[in-house]
């Protein structure tokens, strides 16, 4: 087939336009500059972004199939109007371009879990769930997704554009070098986070969530979600992190409020003293919900399976540990980058 993917350069992108090319299909990919990754080297590059008309108009000529993974993930609220600009209004000009094109490509769109599956209270979150827009809310991240899996379900119902949408949950494993995923990782292992927080987690192997949107291709329910993911509390994953690693976790566990309030107060004082927090109290909030999952769907309809989880984790905390510099990892953690990297 013929393929645009947008969002190529980015961590779900890259795993995913090299599994493409495995199996022989022709990759197109849109981005700003050309892209220097030996694995995009080997697609045909399209210059512009999705707010480029004639550029998104000329990337649609003769495609079979377009995966729109192009996306900003943040939670400062003052990125806010930038995710509400690329995820709502460039889908939505995306589509269009799509439908007066005449053509109906198989169009894969990467949403995410947390736009189904999330909740102020342990449970394990369905298909079926409605949009958790009161919980979310207060994140555009989250709320930008969902009203872009919305627009995007309505639009290619009416236009009869089939639609397949999946719903990854946090993207862990190796290649994540703008750590727009792994954040959570290496702010663990540059002993940034002052406690843990308190509530339950789902991530997915990049790698496996990439066979999953390759199985799209030809699977899944038209105009359905699909979740991808596994579920660990944030005490299990933080302490595999922490075995894998060798990097003690912060002593203080503090009740979920706490936690917030103490994000907050060193925001304000981070503020005064003309420096950044290292850690947004959004992200500290986001961090005390639970975001458990059924995956059985995309089992059944995608043939998703995800690898053992240690294993991605080893990946992930390797990987992130390759790449950061002694000085950002003081003491124990230095000593630690050091012997692994020698």
């Amino acid at each position: 087939m013929k393929i645009l993917v947008t969002g190529a350069t980015g961590f779900l992108g890259l795993h995913l336009v090299e599994k493409l090319l495995a199996q022989g299909h022709h990759v197109r990919a849109l981005a700003r500059s050309k892209p220097t990754h030996p694995v995009l080297q080997r697609t045909e590059y399209i210059q512009g972004d999705l707010k480029d008309r004639e550029a998104v108009r000329t990337a649609l000529q003769g495609v079979d199939a377009v995966y729109h993974l192009a996306g900003l993930v943040s939670f400062r609220p003052k990125d806010g109007r930038k995710m509400f600009e690329l995820h709502v209004d460039c889908t939505r000009e995306l589509l269009r371009d799509i439908r007066d094109s005449g053509q109906k490509p198989r169009i894969i769109l990467a949403s995410t879990s947390g736009a189904i599956a999330v909740s102020r209270h342990e449970r394990v979150g369905t298909e079926a769930d409605d949009y958790p827009i009161t919980v979310v809310g207060k994140w555009p991240y989250y709320l930008s997704k969902i009203y872009e899996e919305k627009l995007a379900l309505e639009f290619c119902r009416k236009n009869q554009l089939p639609l397949v949408v999946l719903n990854p949950s946090l993207l862990m494993g190796p290649g994540d070098d703008r750590l727009s995923s792994t954040w959570t990782v290496a702010k663990f292992l540059g002993g940034e986070l002052p406690s843990l927080p308190g509530g339950g987690m789902s991530f997915v192997d990049a790698r496996d969530a990439a066979d999953a949107f390759v199985a799209a291709l030809t699977k899944g329910e038209l105009y359905g979600r699909h979740l991808l993911g596994v579920n660990m509390t944030m005490d299990e994953f933080f302490g595999r992190i922490s075995r894998l690693s060798g990097v003690r976790p912060p002593w203080l566990k503090l009740p979920s409020a706490a936690n917030v309030l103490g994000a907050q107060l060193l925001e304000r004082l981070a503020d005064w003293r003309g420096t950044e927090a290292a850690l947004d109290p959004q992200e500290v909030e986001i961090g005390e919900h639970w975001f458990w999952l059924d995956a059985s769907k995309a089992e059944a309809e995608l043939g998703f399976r995800a690898r053992d989880a240690q294993e991605t984790l080893h990946d992930t905390v390797q990987y992130i540990l390759s790449r950061m510099p002694p000085r950002s990892m003081p003491g124990e953690k230095g000593r630690l980058w050091a012997l692994r990297n020698g």
